[in-house]
């Protein structure tokens, strides 16, 4: 098995010892949990669900991007939700970005996330190059 991490600056740096994204054997790209940070300033965005999933599938997208990928090709998330009272307003936004690809999707509440935030999600994506 090959493993390549992924690294870009239009996404957010990892707040800790994992990388934004894995390349597997060349086919696979698995992304880490991203949350609503801004990569050009690195404080998260505050607002409302709909503002911070915005920038969440904004810096999948960069991610993605950056491992030879794009949104149209992940087929499986998994979106971690503060208060699923929220989860109309989320679907919203989500579906502004992922209408084409459609991906399988885990939707889950917790009782708390990295720095406070609304939401996280991640992605596992087919590479296109």
């Amino acid at each position: 098995m090959t493993l390549k991490k992924i690294l870009t600056d239009n996404a957010p740096a990892p707040i800790g010892p994992y990388s934004q994204a894995i390349i597997v054997d060349g086919k696979f790209l698995y992304t880490a949990g991203q949350v609503a940070i801004d990569p050009s300033s690195n404080k998260v965005l505050e607002g409302d669900i709909k503002i911070q999933t915005r920038q969440v599938c904004k810096n999948l997208e960069a991610i993605l991007l950056a491992g030879g990928s794009s949104l149209k090709s992940v087929f499986k998330t998994t979106v971690f939700l503060k208060d699923m009272g929220e989860f109309a307003a989320m679907n919203e936004v989500y579906a502004e970005f992922f209408s084409e690809a459609s991906p399988a999707r885990s939707t889950v509440e917790v009782a708390r996330l990295p720095k406070d935030v609304r939401i996280e999600i991640e992605a596992i994506a087919l590479l296109e190059k």
